[in-house]
């Protein structure tokens, strides 16, 4: 997760902590009590928020401090890495959901199994809880988590007299009227390579980008599952100008294409929504959005979608680990996760369902919301990461099947690639 991310649900004042130079300390503060330091991400937690939550643990602990520090995601899985196999890391860590298991294996995270009572286990996000386990053990518990949505310019869609859909076939039967209405305008903007999107259809039909299989795991794209995800993707794809061998990034959807008119819907983050409406703006312009959830195949319930977001973990090596523990069950807690979702404006999805705030109506939030209840991640696994590494083999394998190549011949080489990464330790 990215601070843009945060920084687009209009949290207006972040954590202004002192970025850390080394990982921890001897766990004392200066006048000589006990100190729990806890590493965020840049614009994770608004101040507000964290200074109240603070506020009220070092009031129930007499002598005892806590110390926020700020990081910058830019390589910090390097610096985690070194921090938490020193004597003194930080007590308490945010990690991305994605490379918690990748900390896990290596025993540099505290399992705190035992204390799923404590920290209000059965209440989690069922789409966020897989990221905190490994092995069947516990090792870090949800924070928070979002994900994409349709974004659309409310007078194209009304000129083309195409409402939000509730289906999988709306869905197309809308691009299609806008196509035929104005060949000007672009009924979607949706880059070749954008695999978190691939990822949603791909869950939709049961499948996954890799599987279990007997104590290694193997790539899973060239099935049937697979081949029907990916073709609903091109066929999305083919309302589309963007270039078929890039992603979401490159070039910046939300400030580089969609600012320069005539995209009638793209499909995007909370940051990228609020990065387009700045852009227009300062352009001179006016942006009238209105959002979706990426419809499902059925009207009853929206398709499925990635969850990126973080947890917070307690390091092994801790020198005040039942402190640390202390404090990420209060900052985890229902009451806390509720004041989170609060100082975020409902941008960001709590840990559990019961902290979630009411989105104001018509918001990039309240269409994030609707699609809470099916969120997943990645596999998890600690070889994840390694699939990820440029070259990914999942944006490959799309920009293949985009250029005409059979989906169970482009499965087959990314298959090759992914078995082989996602098992090296």
């Amino acid at each position: 997760m990215k601070r843009k991310l945060v920084a687009a649900i209009g949290a207006a004042a972040m954590m202004t902590g002192t970025a850390a130079c080394g990982s921890g300390d001897d766990g004392q503060s200066a006048d000589g009590g006990k100190k729990v330091t806890v590493w965020v991400m840049d614009g994770s937690a608004p101040e507000e928020w964290a200074t109240a939550l603070n506020k009220e643990f070092e009031a129930a602990h007499e002598g005892v401090t806590v110390e926020i520090k700020e990081q910058q995601w830019n390589g910090i899985q390097e610096k985690i890495t070194t921090a938490l196999s020193e004597d003194s890391p930080p007590d308490v860590i945010e990690l991305g959901n994605t490379q918690t298991a990748g900390y896990a294996v290596t025993g540099g995270l505290a399992d705190l199994t035992d204390l799923k009572g404590e920290l209000n286990y059965d209440a989690w996000n069922k789409g966020m809880l897989p990221s905190a386990e490994l092995d069947g053990k516990l090792y870090a518990a949800p924070w928070y988590a979002a994900n994409r949505v349709v974004i659309y310019d409310k007078s194209l869609y009304a000129d083309a007299g195409v409402k939000p859909p509730a289906t999988r076939e709306e869905w197309i039967a809308g691009l299609e009227k806008i196509q035929k209405s104005d060949e000007d305008v672009q009924p979607i903007y949706l880059p070749g390579q954008s695999w978190y999107v691939l990822a949603g259809f791909l869950w939709d039909e049961g499948g996954d980008f890799a599987v279990e299989d007997g104590d290694r795991w193997k790539g899973a794209l060239a099935t049937p599952e697979g081949e029907a995800a990916v073709s609903f993707y091109k066929e999305l794809q083919s309302f589309s100008t963007a270039p078929e061998d890039t992603d979401e990034a490159n070039p910046q959807q939300s400030t580089d294409v969609v600012p320069k008119g005539g995209v009638a819907s793209w499909i995007g983050l909370g940051w990228e929504a609020a990065g387009a409406i700045e852009a227009i703006e300062k352009a001179g312009g006016t942006a009238d959005f209105g959002y979706f959830p990426i419809p499902g195949k059925t009207a009853d319930k929206p398709g499925k979608v990635f969850f990126g977001g973080s947890n917070l973990a307690v390091a092994e090596r801790s020198r005040n680990k039942e402190l640390a523990q202390e404090w990420l069950e209060l900052a985890t807690s229902e009451k806390w996760m509720k004041k989170y979702a609060e100082a975020t404006q409902g941008g960001l999805l709590p840990n559990t369902p019961d902290a979630q705030v009411r989105p104001e109506p018509g918001s990039f939030a309240e269409a994030m919301v609707k699609a809470a209840d099916v969120g997943h991640i990645t596999p998890v696994t600690p070889g994840w990461a390694n699939v990820e590494t440029e070259p990914n083999p999942i944006k490959e394998y799309m920009t293949k099947v985009l250029k005409g190549t059979e989906p169970a011949k482009a499965g087959e080489e990314a298959d090759e690639v992914i078995t082989e990464r996602i098992n090296k330790s």
